[in-house]
């Protein structure tokens, strides 16, 4: 859907989770995406999934990738990340599976911060910039 006159177009895709609140999964404008947040939430289902930070940061950045794809780029087209925990301790876990889902490139500029809740009692989520492929 594209806004009229603003050049603003909504990304939906239904390989990701629907938004749970009146926001666009991304929006591309200017030769850039700008992704909403994604936790671990089955695409399918809804439901969160993962029992570990590390388990639920894979699935948020899968759901991220849907995300990309559909607004026809990718992980490596990655400018900025933020990544937000509800526990810093799980700070390594995690990197680990940010660190190969971000393999064999320059990984993005990221900023990473704990807060006191996230949406549907998540552990992680994780939203980015990136430049849309021509």
């Amino acid at each position: 859907m594209t806004d009229p006159g603003s050049g603003r177009q909504a990304v939906q895709t239904d390989a990701a989770p629907a938004a749970i609140g009146p926001y666009s999964q991304a929006i591309v404008s200017g030769g850039l995406v700008h992704c909403s947040g994604q936790v671990a939430l089955d695409p399918s289902s809804g439901e969160l999934r993962g029992e570990t930070a590390a388990e639920q940061a894979e699935l948020a950045l899968a759901n991220l990738s849907a995300v990309l794809q559909a607004a026809g780029t990718s992980l490596g087209q990655v400018l900025k990340c933020n990544v937000y925990l509800t526990d810093l301790d799980d700070f390594a876990a995690v990197n680990e599976v940010y660190a190969s889902a971000f393999e064999g490139g320059v990984p993005p500029a990221r900023a990473c911060v704990e807060v006191s809740r996230l949406p549907k009692g998540a552990l992680v989520e994780v939203d980015c910039v990136a430049t849309v492929l021509s």
